[in-house]
């Protein structure tokens, strides 16, 4: 009877606590680099929603407030904080097309995974981009 308990003992996993260290050096599979900035990319939308607010009322009140806004969005410091929130609205929306087709059971195997993990970094990136160089003023 103690082998038998022994023997359980050895083929249970053994989870570790991560110490920030080595979070640095641990690898990461890319549908779990996804999964982390799909929260941070949340947590930044929820939390600069009252900036996101601001800057929709300044852009609709009055013409005089439009034209604040446009002075106040002109401003580098401003645009690259708008480039932040335009990526994490981007990637949390592919993101979370993504996890919709896995609750769907569509792209669950871990090559699939991995791919849907790899598009929806490189998509958000893509758009992100796209966006930003409007933003910036390049067409």
């Amino acid at each position: 009877m103690v082998d038998a308990q022994q023997d359980v003992k050895k083929m249970r996993p053994v989870y570790r606590n991560i110490g920030l260290a080595q979070l640095v050096k641990y690898r990461l599979p890319w549908a779990g680099k996804v999964s982390i900035l799909h929260r941070i990319s949340g947590a930044a939308l929820f939390l600069l929603l009252p900036f996101i607010l601001y800057l929709f009322d300044q852009s609709l009140a009055s013409e005089l407030s439009y034209q604040k806004f446009q002075a106040f969005t002109g401003n580098i410091l401003v645009k690259i904080i708008c480039l932040g929130l335009i990526w994490s609205f981007l990637h949390h929306f592919c993101a979370g097309i993504r996890y919709l087709l896995l609750d769907l059971e569509i792209g669950v195997e871990k090559s699939e995974a991995n791919r849907s993990a790899i598009i929806v970094l490189l998509l958000g990136l893509a758009l992100t981009a796209v966006v930003g160089l409007k933003l910036f003023g390049f067409y």
